[in-house]
């Protein structure tokens, strides 16, 4: 008897043990005493979250294990969380406090449940991705073995079968071969970009679109992809748990529509009535730059970024939709890119960005226009013919408006993204700083040309320290940002000096 029929017969076996006990408990649970139990590791994840409010309005008992309730409480569903040490009931959720990597937390969590969801990913740089990963999915299959659950469902993403996969996908891959070499019957849903706020890969979309007039890209963004409406994500996820006890294996789920990335970029601008986007490729550019330059651009950090730009580095495209025979669709079928992004920014400002941009460009406009215009009063006031000494060091008009426009574009995405997440007194203190920097800059070109060194360190002191509280500010949000603060700063401090006053 070959390893793969020993699994088919215990599979088999503990099948008919739960049905045995399932009829048991038959009466109870007809009754509405004993409703369906499930657990769903990774609730405090988007997707894990969101999957919860689907279950909830299934009818079932959901059970989440998280490192802590308090996380846990801070979700949408919190108002259905029953009291510590309480059982929940239908449409209600019970927190089992634990980590996922120790098979004594995983076994109590598991225990009473009928289905499992593993939903875990790790986001992290641990230095072994897959043995990491993997270790964690061998502790969760024992679990489930142990607690005798009916089923395994499990996130992954689709893949090629003939290309050689980024460490992301060959990791998520390896993980659903584990859960499905147990004995407990799981399906492995195998899915794209998921569309719905909130999710990280949306995210990134939407900001890299609304963010971008054009873009040159790596070659990655002509790989094509078949992403998916939250909305159906969860219709699919939430029914695997029917499927017949004899079903183990993997699933592809997706929208009807397959695109390139740079065709996602451009049909979200389309959809939310943006002006077309250009996108071109580069040559070269490796994922680490590219995940930087996400990190300088959107509120995605790097690290998350290299993450989801290995779930890119492939082509993820469906290659069949036998799930759907098995569970059906969604009402109304699934959404297509449009219909799911318009359901997706239904709640959000997708011209935000360009509001908050112009604003900071024409603050910077602004100083260097009344800097300019007030040194030149003082000047003609003055009598003063020649230039002013201690200014134009590296290259005059251009490296001022170089810097200007790096401190601006750093303030604008601060306050964007403060905005974004809800975050009022952080984009009026990124804002507040980025103007006392403007009006420290006013000062000291207006000192430097009515002859006042005194003054006009004094105003460029200011610019600095305002300059560095917003560079702070930046580094928070990304370290990117903090650099392109940095730099702008410095090439300011270094056009406009310290000293020098304007010879008569």
């Amino acid at each position: 008897m070959g390893p793969e029929q020993g699994r088919s017969e215990a599979r088999a076996r503990a099948g008919a043990a739960r049905s045995q006990e399932r009829a048991t408990a038959g009466s109870a649970e007809q009754a509405g005493d004993q409703p369906r139990r499930a657990l769903v590791t990774g609730a405090t994840g988007y997707v894990g979250g969101t999957l919860v409010g689907e279950l909830l309005r299934r009818g079932w008992a959901v059970r989440t294990l998280s490192r802590s309730r308090g996380k846990a409480e801070s979700m949408p569903w919190a108002e259905a969380i029953v009291a510590q040490g309480q059982r929940a009931g239908a449409g209600e959720v019970e927190v089992c406090e634990g980590d996922a990597s120790e098979f004594d937390d995983v076994a109590a969590a598991m225990e009473g449940t009928s289905a499992a969801w593993y939903l875990l990913h790790s986001m992290g740089s641990a230095a072994d991705l897959m043995a990491e990963e993997t270790a964690m999915a061998r502790t969760f299959a024992r679990a489930a073995e142990t607690a005798g659950i009916d089923r395994i469902v499990y996130l992954a993403g689709l893949h090629p079968d003939d290309e050689e996969l980024s460490e992301h996908l060959a990791s998520r891959t390896a993980v659903g071969r584990i859960l499905l070499d147990c004995a407990v019957p799981t399906a492995v849903l195998q899915a794209g970009v998921v569309l719905g706020d909130g999710s990280a890969s949306f995210t990134m979309l939407r900001s890299l679109s609304e963010r971008l007039p054009g873009a040159i890209g790596p070659r990655w963004i002509r790989n094509r992809i078949t992403p998916i409406a939250v909305r159906d994500a969860m219709f699919y996820l939430a029914s695997a748990a029917e499927l017949p006890a004899e079903v183990n294996r993997a699933f592809d789920i997706g929208g009807p529509d397959t695109l390139e990335y740079a065709q996602m970029m451009q049909e979200y601008a389309k959809a939310v009535g943006l002006l077309p986007r250009l996108v071109l490729t580069a040559p070269v550019t490796t994922p680490g730059l590219a995940a930087h330059w996400i990190g300088l651009i959107t509120p995605v950090r790097s690290g998350m970024a290299r993450h989801l730009i290995g779930s890119l580095l492939n082509t993820t495209v469906v290659k069949e939709r036998d799930l759907e025979g098995l569970v059906g669709t969604p009402p109304g079928g699934n959404l297509t890119f449009r219909e799911a992004v318009r359901a997706a920014v239904e709640d959000l400002d997708t011209r935000r960005w360009s509001r908050v941009l112009g604003v900071s460009a024409a603050a910077a406009g602004t100083t260097a226009g009344l800097s300019g215009l007030l040194a030149a009063a003082v000047r003609r006031s003055a009598g003063i013919r020649t230039p002013i000494a201690g200014t134009g060091r590296l290259g005059g008009g251009a490296v001022r408006a170089v810097a200007d426009a790096g401190s601006a574009g750093v303030a604008a995405l601060v306050v964007a993204d403060s905005l974004e997440e809800g975050d009022s007194r952080g984009a009026r203190g990124a804002a507040a700083a980025f103007a006392a920097a403007g009006l420290g800059r006013i000062i000291g070109r207006a000192a430097a040309a009515a002859g006042s060194p005194a003054v006009r360190t004094a105003g460029i002191g200011l610019s600095a320290v305002c300059d560095a509280v917003l560079g702070r500010r930046a580094y928070a949000s990304a370290p990117e940002r903090a650099a392109v603060a940095a730099g702008a700063t410095a090439l300011s401090i270094a056009e406009e000096g310290w000293g020098g006053t304007a010879p008569r």
